[in-house]
């Protein structure tokens, strides 16, 4: 992975996953979850200083270009995204009409702070870049609205870009967090304007909600936007308390009691019913995935 590179949700391998049939075998299986990105070391800005001597150019011709600072975008802009432009630390495109067909929606855009004990870090930086890591999902959630438990069941998810390194080196000093939602396996789907507050509204969970093509840990099971076809739904969150991981067979326990009644519930009274439980693998609960996911056919 390069040092520019910072995927928001990279593909990792999740934890097993059990499904339970009320009357039948448990059995245990895994599944694909998203995760965290990475970031890279803390190193001054290039250019400061220069031990090589100066060489007198022996011809004449067109100046070099000079860098520009990128402006600093506008906030509550659109823009019509691939994955791998979402996932990429900087972007060229321009906003487009909130009311035409976009995948990203800007949430917020702040200033940079690069200069530390007066140093000027580069941004792309372990410090710098892990600013923004902090900024934008902080104020991720009091933008798209609903509970903490409403976003750990939805396919929303926090993007955010910095100017390129030239850019920056030109005084561009700003970053730009923006919302996207995921359609599936390396897919976006369209927004509905600007989603802000979308997770305030029933009809907005239900949109965006996290769902599967199959039971959790079958072999055709893929994680999709509950507006697309689906056979199965994320409906409820075990957490777990912050510190050391408490082991694979601690944190499966913890699921069974509350995934069972979520899908007696799901089942509207029915003796027979499934249930699909997933928990955090160790991995996952370095990268900051405290909890757990309860599923129910539908």
């Amino acid at each position: 992975m390069s040092s520019r590179t910072r995927p928001p949700f990279r593909a990792a391998r999740a934890p097993r996953t059990v499904v339970g049939l009320v009357g039948g075998a448990v059995l245990a299986m895994g599944a694909v979850l998203a995760v965290g990105g990475c970031s890279s070391s803390d190193q001054p800005s290039a250019g400061a200083t220069s031990s090589s001597p100066s060489v007198a150019p022996t011809s004449s011709g067109p100046a070099p270009p000079v860098a520009r600072p990128a402006p600093t975008p506008p906030d509550r802009a659109c823009y019509a995204l691939t994955y791998a432009q979402a996932i990429a630390p900087t972007t060229a495109r321009r906003p487009v009409p909130c009311s035409r067909a976009h995948t990203a929606a800007t949430y917020a855009v702040g200033r940079l702070h690069p200069v530390v004990d007066g140093h000027l870090l580069a941004v792309d930086s372990r410090r710098v870049q892990a600013e923004v890591a902090r900024a934008c999902p902080q104020r991720f959630g009091s933008y798209v609205g609903g509970a903490l438990d409403d976003r750990r069941l939805s396919m929303l998810r926090p993007v955010w870009f910095t100017p390129t390194v030239q850019q920056s080196g030109a005084g561009a000093e700003w970053y730009r967090c923006d919302v996207v939602a995921l359609a599936g396996d390396d897919r976006l789907a369209t927004l509905s304007g600007t989603a802000r507050g979308v997770l305030d509204t029933s009809t907005g969970r239900d949109h965006y909600g996290m769902c599967g093509t199959a039971q959790p840990g079958a072999q055709n099971f893929h994680r999709v936007i509950c507006s697309d076809a689906h056979s199965w739904r994320a409906v409820r969150v075990v957490a777990f308390a912050d510190g050391p991981y408490p082991g694979a067979g601690a944190v499966r326990a913890a699921g069974d009691g509350p995934c069972k009644d979520a899908g007696a519930a799901a089942s509207g009274g029915a003796l027979d019913y499934a249930w699909g439980y997933e928990w955090p693998s160790a991995q996952q609960w370095r990268s900051g995935q405290h909890f757990g996911r309860c599923w129910v056919p539908g």
